[in-house]
């Protein structure tokens, strides 16, 4: 090669160099510039991104954040000593208005301090670890096998075993009452409120609390509510007879009568008027305290003969102790037939007079509510009398739950063993109240399929808690847990006196029992 051609080649080598440095040098401001307009829009971004995520926390817990920056100022401004001492002063005047006066303070300042106590020392800590235990979570659709390779050429599979945040559902709030806390929860996309529901007994385990509901506020928000008192441990008092003296009975209200209270410690109402309901129970549930509950709040209408109530008592003893309060009485089955068709007659009759004018018959001494108290009906649709006069009665309870709802006529059964076959037209009672019974399946027989799933926990009911019951249908979307008014024997014979106008007397005096309607051959005793 020539001297020329290696000059050449030199040249052109130096000449590529060159090129490539400047390149290079020209390549390297480019990806400088770029990297600084994307480390200035990534921090712009981030930036945005955490004002947005402040300022939404800020404003969802705004309390929290108010307190805070009240917090940080006072001890920016006046010092932490003052910040002490007004605390210390505080929590001492809420101390002594808590002693003073435990209901307005609950209201006004309580229910707010246990709010957000349970909400952040309580759920915000342990209540995703109760969802995961509960399988409450969906899986990640990207979770599967991790495969990890090392320099050792082991290959290793795990799978991944912590979700998302995403995957969990999120609390919105909590409201915490005197008995109850009210966990709203937000659902992830997947989940549904009754995958909740199946969880509730779970959930009750996992918070270590005797009782748990879910109730759908919408379809992907749910309250899960905890119960941390019960309110019905102890007896409830019944209706006073000596505070309706002067009781005017067309003042009453037929639609809400006072039966009780509830498992949130309000009055429990329930309607005697315009609907019918079946109570099951075991022996020593309280089907007594269901029954007379109701009938010594509506005294006054009785005594004024606004309501005629008429018994059909198969054991002869738990009515009997109040028989003069009863229109109509009745224990065999014969008699519980003849009373039974002496009511539908009453109703063709009213249904005859008033068609075409109303649609729903007014209640006045003309035309009473028809109240029927139908102890153990499933002795008498299954078990007692000829097979030909079982049908019968099932024949007319099944017209007047059917017919009588308008034309004024309620019936109101008792049952011990709720099956379809004890009681045929038990769908036929729109409102269900269920009381202990001896297992699950029997929840479901009296207050639907899936009333168990969501809190009806009668099976568990102790022996030592007679009139708690859980109560479902008829607008009700979850059972409510409640326990009638406890009514003892004296008051039985206070209300016979006062919807008589007689006096009980001494013990073992007889009095005139009211003229009842006649019935046909064999009728009511």
């Amino acid at each position: 090669m020539s001297t020329a051609t290696l000059i050449l080649t030199g040249g052109g080598l130096v000449v590529a160099l060159w090129v490539l440095h400047k390149l290079g040098q020209a390549l390297t401001h480019i990806l400088e510039a770029l990297a600084a307009v994307a480390v200035v829009f990534v921090t712009l971004w981030l930036a945005v991104k955490g004002t947005y995520k402040l300022a939404r926390l800020v404003v969802t817990h705004w309390r929290t954040s108010t307190a805070t920056l009240v917090v940080l100022a006072w001890v920016h401004w006046l010092g932490w000593l003052s910040l002490a001492i007004t605390v210390a002063v505080l929590a001492a005047g809420l101390g002594l208005w808590r002693c003073i006066d435990l209901a307005s303070f609950d209201v006004w300042a309580g229910r707010h301090l246990r709010s957000w106590w349970q909400r952040w020392m309580v759920y915000a800590r342990r209540m995703p670890r109760w969802l995961r235990a509960c399988r409450l979570t969906v899986p990640d659709p990207g979770q599967g096998i991790v495969v990890n390779v090392n320099p050792l050429r082991r290959t290793g599979m795990a799978p991944r075993s912590q979700p998302r945040r995403d995957q969990v559902p999120r609390i919105l709030g909590v409201r915490s009452g005197p008995s109850w806390d009210e966990v709203r929860v937000r659902l992830v996309p997947g989940q549904t409120p009754e995958d909740v529901d199946q969880a509730a007994r779970s959930l009750a385990v996992a918070r270590g609390v005797p009782r748990c509901q879910v109730r759908e506020l919408s379809p992907n928000v749910v309250s899960i509510d905890f119960q941390r008192r019960n309110l019905l441990a102890d007896v409830v008092p019944c209706a006073s007879i000596a505070d309706m003296a002067g009781a005017d009975g067309a003042a009453l209200d037929l639609g809400r009568v006072w039966s009780g209270r509830t498992e949130y410690g309000t009055d429990w109402y329930q309607p005697l008027a315009g609907g019918h309901t079946l109570t099951a129970g075991s022996t020593g549930a309280g089907k007594n305290s269901v029954m007379w509950a109701p009938i010594a709040s509506i005294a006054p209408a009785i005594r004024d003969g606004l309501v005629r109530v008429s018994g059909i008592d198969p054991k002869g003893m738990e009515l009997a102790y109040g028989r003069r309060i009863f229109h109509r009485y009745a224990v065999t089955s014969k008699d519980a037939l003849a009373l039974l068709d002496e009511l539908v007659d009453g109703m063709e009759a009213r249904k005859r007079e008033h068609a075409g004018h109303v649609r729903t018959v007014p209640i006045t001494k003309e035309t009473p509510l028809e109240l029927i108290e139908f102890d153990e009906i499933g002795a008498l649709v299954r078990y007692v009398g000829d097979r030909k006069t079982r049908e019968a009665i099932t024949e007319r309870i099944a017209l007047l739950t059917t017919q009588g709802r308008a034309l004024g006529y309620t019936v109101r059964g008792y049952v011990q063993e709720p099956t379809k076959d004890t009681v045929p037209v038990r769908e036929l009672f729109p409102r269900r109240i269920c009381l202990r019974v001896a297992s699950k399946s029997h929840v479901a027989m009296v207050l639907g399929e899936h009333a168990y799933d969501r809190g009806a926990w009668a099976n568990r009911i102790g022996e030592s808690e007679p009139g708690v019951g859980y109560l479902f249908g008829e607008g009700i979307r979850e059972p409510l847990r409640v326990r009638a008014g406890w009514v003892p024997d004296e008051t039985i014979k206070a209300l016979e006196d006062y919807v008589t106008g007689h006096t009980s007397g001494e013990p073992g005096t007889v009095h005139p029992l009211p003229t009842p309607t006649p019935f046909p051959a064999g009728g009511v005793a």
